[in-house]
């Protein structure tokens, strides 16, 4: 009996067609990690002692994320039904455009930025208004401004902004709010432990504000994948609807609660990347080597033409950095992720010899 064959095949939607990729380097990541931001050291010791409590029963159920998701509101003075936790930030993104994105909505980011942002908004939406930053790479909130129509539905910001480093002020946040009152405003505040400032008050008084932060930057919990967005019950309640209600493991779950409550722990971690900031900010300027200011825990580099080598010569020198030349208005731009003070001299080490090494100079 002969099989029957036709040219028809199943088709995934056009705008899943049209939306860019997300290729991650994470190949043989085993020298010094600067390249991806995270906590080069290690979590707080009480979540380490908290995961040898966990049973093989513990392991057989399944997670429930509501008696962390109110230690975490009530840790960042919160009711309940105005957080939800998720797997990273990518996730709080991604249910953030399935929940209040149509297919002729418009979403307003600041380039370059946090490349999730397309990936999400693409799925949902062709339109996806990049507003550029500047020579400068500080925040355009004039032209943001500018870009706001009444089909705009969601605006994504970032405080610092990864790659920049750079910041949006509270007072821009909130004009940009009441700009778009028919709009999600996203801030994204993935690094906000480095910089200090931050909105989450603002959400009891500004209803169409939320706020992201993750729990792989300043605590260390970056291979849990813990994420979490805040904002007034009305606008959460449309994410939880979309929300897998397991889309957290239990041992992500059990350790957040014991990771809040050692503040020390993460005001010392912090302490120690705002100092090894500084030592970077010393060295690149006695190297020659321009950067832009930073309030996160990361340093944009001007390279140049070398970008390239000069990841190439750090890796044999064995600390990773991240080359942002792909993104807009970074070409030639190499990101150095700043941890505690040990890693810093040897980035720095490495970085004074493989500048030599390639026989760079300014461009």
């Amino acid at each position: 009996m002969s099989v029957v064959t036709t040219a028809k095949s199943v088709q995934p939607r056009a705008l899943v067609t049209a939306m860019p990729e997300y290729h991650p380097p994470l190949a043989a990541r085993t020298a010094l990690r600067l390249d991806f931001n995270e906590n080069t050291f290690a979590p707080s010791p009480r979540v380490l002692a908290r995961l040898q409590q966990l049973t093989a029963e513990g392991l057989t159920k399944y997670p429930e994320r509501e008696p962390a998701e109110m230690a975490t509101a009530a840790h960042f003075g919160l009711a309940a039904d105005q957080v939800l936790l998720t797997n990273g930030v990518d996730e709080a993104i991604h249910l953030l455009c399935a929940a209040y994105l149509e297919q002729d909505d418009e979403v307003v980011i600041n380039t370059p930025g946090f490349f999730m942002y397309d990936i999400s908004a693409s799925m949902m939406t062709s339109r996806l208004v990049r507003v550029q930053s500047d020579a400068s790479l500080q925040f355009p909130f004039a032209r943001v401004l500018a870009a706001i129509t009444p089909r705009t539905k969601l605006i994504i910001l970032s405080s610092p902004n990864n790659p920049t480093g750079s910041i949006v002020a509270r007072e821009q946040i909130l004009q940009i709010c009441a700009a778009a009152p028919q709009a999600a405003v996203l801030m994204d505040e993935a690094y906000f432990h480095f910089h200090g400032e931050t909105t989450l008050a603002d959400i009891a008084t500004v209803p169409n504000l939320l706020v992201a932060r993750t729990f792989s930057k300043a605590y260390g919990l970056a291979n849990l994948r813990l994420g979490m967005i805040a904002g007034q019950a009305a606008l959460m309640k449309p994410l939880r609807k979309v929300c897998s209600p397991y889309n957290v493991n239990g041992i992500a779950l059990e350790c957040l609660p014991v990771a809040l409550a050692d503040d020390e722990y993460v005001q010392w971690y912090a302490n120690e990347v705002r100092a090894g900031r500084e030592r970077m900010e010393q060295a690149l300027t006695a190297l020659g080597v321009s950067f832009w200011p930073s309030h996160a825990n990361f340093i944009l580099m001007k390279i140049g033409s070398k970008h390239r080598e000069l990841v190439e010569a750090m890796r044999r020198h064995g600390v990773l950095l991240r080359d942002r030349s792909a993104d807009p208005g970074c070409e030639g731009n190499v990101r150095i992720t700043i941890g505690i003070a040990e890693h810093v001299t040897r980035g720095i080490a490495a970085l004074t010899a493989s500048l030599q090494e390639i026989n760079w100079k300014a461009e």
